[in-house]
Formats: structure tokens, C-alpha cells, sequence
């Protein structure tokens, strides 16, 4: 009995394994029959795994029934390619073989040209199957668009999506195309690159949480007083044709539970204050990138966003106190036109900022003490200015906590051509060149000890007086040559001018003047006592004495350095000296003078008794007679026969 019952049960299992090795066997050879192509990750050998996944290329066969149910059993996604005309009946006949319950999930059909009812008995059927997630891609309907009599009921259908479907029909009523898509009772739907103009609402509380028509042709007609979308979550119309942010956010103020909308790429603008926003309170992020918005956007945007986008528009400056955004966490503003950060007087709760891309030379350095709650900011790849006031900013990053993203790479000098290219953390000023108190202080402090420097050798060297002395010079030859235009051939009169001191005037009358005009070779001297010219001022006459005079003979000791006047009569007689290029200075030293008698304003004298040779009046008689031949030759010149009567004359 025992011997019996192996045997038949490893004939049971013989058999039961040749079963399925023969089910195996048909199904691979069935399926060859009737698709040509199979992806390359389709397995090898798959007589131990469960295909999920089959894109085929469908071809017509005899055995299509047996083999649809084949591919019922073992996958869960399906790919067909390829539908026409000539065989969208056997497509029809292959999805109603995946009723309710079938492991066909998801089913995405490509290069679909087929008429429009059979395009409508297509989505039909799938309506009615076991497929969730729908998915077409460049369908084109061939015939004329006729009503039809959808049914929406029982259904397992999830999502639909089409992309690059073209509709042939140039005329025909909106409410035949349109009112199928928008009474679809499904949570997601998306019609994509379609060229689509419109789109009606529900006739009734539909069940759209998500809605996707990304680049067609819609208008700011889309939606407008529909009350039917109450559960709508995500709407997005980028890259669509829509002008009027106004009318966007009327649009949105019926959609109680909507959270995300996406307008960019449009070509939205908004007035200004005139214009009445109104948006859903619900909505909590918005992209309004790539449109031509400008600053008065912050006059019209949803109260409670978190999170709102404006990249790539034409914003200048985000106006303070227009905008009362409380809500909002995350701000991009990169690609516009700021000239710097904007603050958070109405986004008290900012924690993220983009301001790549825009026009800012210096930012603010007080920005995160305005934001005290942004926890990143990105203000990378503009043209930053390298100047000193850029200094604040680049300490800031340091005390920041690394709250720039992108730092360093990110920020770069663009301004002055020297510094462009150079990271903001490699710029450096010296503290001087960066703190405007200290420079000027500085500054001043320079220009005072200069002030004090150059006013005190004025005083030490004594410039006013010689600028005063030049003045006069110059005057006093002006109305010389005013006065007499004509004499300006017979000037000279005296051989000499004599120049002391007050108190040396004896040695000059009883030694000087008798030994140098009296006796052979009498010389003419000019003497201020007997030749100065009542009426004129003294330094007129000294002028004059000098100017008609050979030489001038200074009697030096240290009664003369003690003497104003004749500091002057030495200053003109010096200036002679360099400006007729002459050499009429005669020194004669009456007393030794102690260099420190010498006032510091006398610089000429110490440098005249340095570099010329002096007489020295001898004490010795005996010396006396060489000493006055000595001067009679230094001084000895003929003067012209009308100047000796014009000395006569005026003795």
C-alpha cells in the first residue's frame, strides 16, 4: 500500500511538471506570434519571473484572443505603439479583455491616428477595465469631432495623460470635445502640448485634485466663475497664453481647497493698484516665473503663500509696506532687475531668498538683521562692486554661519576692471581706505600739521615780508617806467649807494664820504640824508637810489642786522643783483658779526657773507690807505658827462 501510494503521487508530480512546462512553452510562443518586437530589458528567461512591464509594437494575428489573455495574466504595465485605422478594433477587443480585477495597471499607447469615435471607444473602454494610469502620446484625430454619450460610471481609472494630441477639426462645438475631459470623475488629468484653446468646467462638484495642461494655447477665459472645482489641489497652465494676473487670481478664488499654481511662462502682467485682486485663501505656493511682471506684483498676490516664485520678470524694487505676506517662507526673485536686498518688513517669516542674477552692486549688510528668521539666502552670480562698502557685506557672510548659498564660488567681483574676476572673500581693503571718519581725520590732521609746517617757515623764514618787498619792487618799477618812458638810457648817477645803520652813521660821515669823494678819482655817492626825494616813501627813494646807482655798498656790524631798513636796502640790492645779472654788492665789515646776531630772516646776508668777499675795515692806520684803494677799485667806473650834471644838479 505504502509502495502504491509513491507511485502515484510521483506520477501526480511528473505530470503536474510537464504542465507547466508546456504552459511556459505556449505562452512564449504565442506571444511571438503576435507582437514583432520586444523591448531589450524584456528577461531571457522568464519562466521563474512575473513580467510587470511589456512594451510591445502590436501587429495584426489569427490567435490574438488566446494570446490577449495570456498577457491579461502576466503584466501589470502595458506599451502599445503603432494604432491605426486598420487595427484599433483589435485594440478595442484587446483591452475589454482586462475587466476589473486584471493586473493591467497602467497602459500608454503612442502614434495613435485614429478617428474620433474610435478615439472616444478607446478611452471608453479603458474606462470601464482594469487600467488606473492612462497615458497617451501624439494622437491625432482624423475625423470629424460628433457628440458622444460618455459613461463615467464604474470606473477604475486614477490618472489620464496626454501629450501632443492634434485635433484636425477646424469646426465644430466646444461642448462635444470639452465637456468629455472636464466631466471625467478621476482625481488626475493632464492634457499637455496640445495646442488646446479652452477648457469648460465641470458640470458638477467634480472630484479633479490635479490638474496638468502645460503648453497649449489657454487664455484668461479659462475657469472663470466655476464653482464646480472645490477639491482641486494642483493646477498647472504653464507656458499657456494668459495676460491678466487679475483675472488668474478670480479664477482661483472658487477653488476652496487649491494649494499649488503654476502661471509661468506666460505673459502675465498687473496694472497696478487700480486693479482688485482676489485669490483662494487656500493657496499656499505660487510660480509666477517667466512672465513681464514688474513691482506693482506685490499689489496683487494670495495673503496666505508660503511659498511664491517671480523669477525672470522685470522687477526693480519689492516696495515696502504694499505686500503683507505673513505667511511666506520662500521667496525667488532671481533674474530680475533689484539693485539690492529687499527687506522683511512684510514677510516676517521668510526663511528662504533667491536673488541670484539681478543688478546688485553692493549688497545691504543689514539684511539678516531685517530677516532675522532666513535661514538661506542666494545672492550669487551678480555684479558686485568691489569698493568699501562691499566690505560690510563680505564680513557678514562670516558672521552668517554659512547662511550663503554658493559661497565663494558664486561671488565674484565684476567691478573695477581691476579687481573683475577675484572672489569676495580674496577682496581686502586697508581699514583706512574703508572708514570715512578715520580718513578724514586723517586727512585733516595731514593738512593741519601742513598748514602748521608751511606757516611756520613762512614765519622762521620770513615770506610775507619778502612777498610785501616784491610787490613793491615791482610797483615801484611799474610807475617808473610810467612816469619816465623816455629816460630809460640814462639811469645811472651815482657810483654808489650806501647802506647802514643809524649808529654807524659817523663812520660813514667821517671816514666813507671824505675819503671816496674827495681827492683824485672822486667817487659819487648816494647817500639817503642828502639824496632821497621829499614826497616819496622811503622805500620808493631805496628802490630809486638803487636803481640809478653802479654799486651798493653795505656797511655791515651788528648794528646793521638790528636795523629794518636796512634789511630792505639789502633785499632790493640783492634782487638787483639776480634780476640784471650784475655784480654791484660791495660788504665792507666795520665790526666782526657773531653768526647768532644774525636773525634767521637775514638768510641772504649769511649767505652773501658766505659766498662773496667782504672788505674788513682795519683797526691798523697803517692799513688804512691800502684798504681805501682796495674799495676805490671795486667801485671805480666812469660815469656818462649828463649824469655828472644831473649830480651837480640835484647837490
Amino acid at each position: 500500500m505504502t509502495q502504491n501510494t509513491s507511485f502515484l503521487r510521483n506520477v501526480f508530480l511528473y505530470k503536474c511538471l510537464f504542465a507547466l512546462t508546456f504552459w511556459n512553452h505556449v505562452r512564449l510562443s504565442v506571444e511571438d506570434e503576435l507582437f514583432t518586437s520586444v523591448s531589450n530589458n524584456f528577461p531571457e528567461d522568464d519562466s521563474n519571473k512575473k513580467i510587470k512591464s511589456l512594451p510591445l509594437l502590436y501587429t495584426n494575428s489569427h490567435k490574438s484572443k488566446a494570446n490577449w489573455v495570456v498577457i491579461q495574466n502576466t503584466t501589470e504595465s502595458l506599451s502599445l505603439s503603432e494604432i491605426t485605422n486598420d487595427n484599433v478594433k483589435n485594440l478595442i477587443a484587446l483591452i475589454s479583455n482586462f475587466r476589473q480585477g486584471s493586473r493591467l495597471r497602467n497602459l500608454t499607447l503612442t502614434n495613435v491616428s485614429v478617428k474620433w469615435n474610435d478615439l472616444m471607444e478607446i478611452l471608453q473602454t479603458v474606462w470601464h477595465s482594469s487600467i488606473e494610469y492612462f497615458n497617451t502620446n501624439n494622437v491625432t484625430q482624423l475625423s470629424d469631432i460628433e457628440s458622444y454619450d460618455f459613461d463615467y460610471s464604474g470606473t477604475s481609472m486614477k490618472a489620464l495623460t496626454m501629450e501632443k494630441t492634434i485635433i484636425t477639426d477646424m469646426y465644430f462645438t466646444q461642448d462635444d470635445l470639452y465637456k468629455i475631459f472636464a466631466d471625467m470623475n478621476i482625481a488626475d488629468m493632464t492634457i499637455a502640448d496640445s495646442e488646446m484653446i479652452h477648457m469648460l468646467c465641470p458640470s458638477s462638484k467634480s472630484p479633479f485634485r490635479y490638474l496638468n495642461f502645460l503648453k497649449n494655447d489657454l487664455t484668461d477665459f479659462l475657469f472663470q466663475n466655476c464653482d464646480n472645482l472645490l477639491q482641486l489641489e494642483t493646477l498647472i497652465l504653464q507656458k499657456n497664453k494668459f495676460e491678466s494676473l487679475r483675472k488668474v487670481s478670480f479664477m482661483t478664488s472658487r477653488m476652496k481647497s487649491l494649494r499649488h499654481l503654476d502661471m509661468s511662462s506666460n505673459l502675465l502682467r498687473h496694472d497696478g493698484a487700480a486693479a482688485q485682486c482676489q485669490w483662494a485663501e487656500s493657496l499656499a505656493e505660487l510660480d509666477l516665473s517667466s512672465n513681464q511682471l514688474a513691482d506693482a506684483v506685490f499689489e496683487c498676490l494670495p495673503v496666505n503663500v508660503r511659498k511664491l516664485s517671480l523669477r525672470n520678470n522685470r522687477i526693480g524694487n519689492v516696495p515696502r509696506g504694499v505686500a503683507e505676506l505673513r505667511s511666506l517662507q520662500e521667496l525667488n526673485l532671481a533674474s530680475n532687475r533689484l539693485a539690492d536686498l529687499p527687506g522683511c518688513s512684510g514677510f516676517a517669516s521668510l526663511q528662504f531668498l533667491n536673488v541670484e542674477m539681478n543688478s546688485i552692486l553692493t549688497p545691504s549688510a543689514d539684511f539678516f538683521q531685517s530677516c532675522p528668521r532666513v535661514r538661506e539666502l542666494q545672492a550669487g552670480h551678480n555684479p558686485f562692486k568691489c569698493s568699501c562698502e562691499l566690505q560690510a557685506f563680505i564680513r557678514l557672510e562670516r558672521r552668517s554661519g554659512g547662511k550663503l548659498f554658493g559661497w565663494p564660488a558664486a561671488y565674484v567681483c565684476e567691478y573695477p576692471e581691476g579687481s573683475r574676476g577675484t572672489e569676495l572673500k580674496d577682496f581686502h581693503l586697508s581699514p583706512l581706505a574703508c572708514n570715512t571718519t578715520l580718513l578724514l581725520v586723517t586727512a585733516l590732521l595731514l593738512t593741519l600739521l601742513l598748514v602748521a609746517a608751511v606757516a611756520f617757515l613762512c614765519i622762521y623764514l620770513d615770506v610775507p615780508w619778502y612777498v610785501r618787498m616784491t610787490w613793491q619792487w615791482t610797483q615801484t618799477k611799474r610807475r617808473a617806467r610810467h612816469d619816465a618812458p623816455g629816460d630809460q638810457g640814462a639811469a645811472l648817477q651815482f657810483h654808489a649807494f650806501v647802506s647802514y645803520s643809524e649808529r654807524d652813521s659817523p663812520w660813514v660821515k667821517n671816514e666813507l664820504i671824505p675819503n671816496l669823494e674827495k681827492g683824485e678819482g672822486c667817487v659819487q655817492l648816494c647817500q639817503h640824508e642828502r639824496n632821497f626825494i621829499p614826497g616819496k616813501s622811503i622805500v620808493e627813494n631805496i628802490i630809486n637810489c638803487i636803481e640809478k646807482s653802479y654799486k651798493s655798498i653795505f656797511v655791515l656790524s651788528p648794528n646793521f642786522v638790528q636795523s629794518e631798513w636796512c634789511h630792505y636796502e639789502l633785499y632790493f640790492a640783492h634782487h638787483k643783483l639776480f634780476s640784471e645779472n650784475s655784480d654791484s654788492l660791495i660788504l665792507i665789515l666795520l665790526e666782526p658779526i657773531p653768526p647768532y646776531l644774525i636773525p634767521a630772516r637775514y638768510h641772504k646776508l649769511k649767505a652773501l657773507m658766505a659766498k662773496r668777499t667782504y672788505v674788513e675795515w682795519p683797526k691798523e692806520r697803517s692799513k688804512r690807505a691800502l684798504f681805501w684803494a682796495n674799495l676805490r677799485a671795486a667801485i671805480s667806473i666812469n660815469l656818462p658827462k649828463a649824469d655828472e650834471n644831473m649830480y651837480e644838479e640835484t647837490d
